[in-house]
């Protein structure tokens, strides 16, 4: 049974699962182009960066991010952006959560997704909402959100700088 906590400075840990995360996206998302794309940005200077903001999203917010531990291992995370980034959308933003594929389907994202729901009802937020980026192929994270009530609002474009 995994327990849900705050982060607590296990970068090794958080960046085992940020990696597996980032090349899930790539991989379980688009074709080959996309994966290599979020493979290639997994620099040992991007890891340096992701962890020192990390860091400093904590400081501002202990519950910024938050982990689920098991023996000792970490094996999720969730991380919302914490309250002074709040105006990009005007609502909380789930920056990400991740769940090890081998605890998936055991209830660790529903704790993880609960305690970031806590988290963000405890912010000062011009809108009383919560928002994250949801790939429209990723099936399974969908029907996660759809479960909690999540629904469409806008959709994200991008395009290279």
């Amino acid at each position: 049974m995994s327990t849900v906590r705050e982060y607590d400075g296990d970068t090794e840990g958080l960046w085992r699962l940020k990696r597996a995360f980032e090349t899930g996206l790539g991989e379980g998302t688009g074709d080959d182009a996309k994966e290599a794309a979020y493979e290639a940005k997994l620099t040992d200077e991007y890891r340096e960066e992701y962890l020192s903001w990390v860091a400093d999203c904590v400081a501002e917010n202990p519950r910024s991010v938050q982990v689920a531990v098991e023996d000792g291992r970490l094996v999720g995370y969730v991380f919302v952006l914490p309250e002074s980034l709040a105006y990009i959308w005007d609502s909380a933003v789930l920056n990400e959560v991740f769940v090890k594929e081998s605890y998936r389907g055991t209830g660790v994202a529903d704790d993880l997704l609960e305690a970031a729901l806590d988290a963000a009802r405890d912010m000062s937020l011009p809108l009383d909402r919560i928002v994250l980026d949801v790939d429209p192929a990723n099936e399974r994270a969908r029907a996660f959100y759809d479960r909690y009530g999540f629904s469409s609002w806008g959709e994200l474009v991008a395009r290279d700088l």
